[in-house]
């Protein structure tokens, strides 16, 4: 009798456990989609850097592109050791400090307060006509991105002035179509999971 009810008293504590956490009975799939995610958040990320207002100043060449078509930039000015042009046609010879006003009309040179320019000749990273897969490994290799750590490359991407631009390009100028707001939640989202790059490629447009 007595071995009956301690029986009993251990059956009513396993009906009255707690159930288990849903850390517990989470499938292998729910950690798995991380990498997804964020390999997905780069796509966006992507759009934004071959996008005519990224493109234009990370050209295949050493002449920058101009225009939303991406035309080669008129004159036909060199990137130089430094990304600033050449002695006697420097990109601040006719780039200021910010976007002239409307009132000058279509074709002014932009500018921006950080002064404008291309990455320098040693590290040219290249935006346009790569994949995805290299894009990704490109961004993210000091080796390639100028030596940038990090915080530096996240400072350049999401809030550097001359990244900054590309929302704000002045007239006769189309922005970057992502919102800055979206593009910065995807670069976070790939970031925070450390920079995942595609196996499966795809190419700008």
């Amino acid at each position: 009798m007595k071995r009956s009810w301690l029986l009993a008293l251990l059956l009513m504590a396993c009906s009255h456990a707690a159930p288990p956490s849903a850390a517990a009975v989470a499938s292998p799939t729910t950690t798995a989609a991380a990498p997804d995610a964020a390999v997905a958040a780069f796509e966006t990320v992507r759009q934004v850097l071959q996008s005519p207002r990224c493109v234009n100043c990370h050209p295949a060449g050493d002449v920058p592109l101009q225009g939303d078509d991406s035309h080669l930039h008129e004159p036909l000015i060199k990137r130089g050791p430094e990304g600033r042009g050449v002695v006697g046609l420097s990109c601040a010879a006719c780039h200021g400090k910010q976007n002239l006003p409307a009132s000058y009309g279509a074709h002014t040179p932009p500018g921006v307060s950080t002064e404008w320019r291309l990455p320098p000749a040693d590290h040219k990273l290249v935006f346009w006509g790569l994949d995805s897969k290299t894009l990704c490994e490109q961004i993210k290799d000091p080796k390639k991105n100028g030596g940038k750590n990090l915080a530096e490359l996240t400072h350049h991407m999401t809030e550097d002035a001359l990244t900054l631009w590309g929302w704000k390009p002045g007239y006769a100028r189309k922005p970057v179509q992502i919102t800055h707001d979206q593009f910065v939640q995807a670069y976070k989202t790939w970031a925070d999971a450390g920079m995942p790059c595609a196996q499966k490629t795809a190419m700008n447009p």
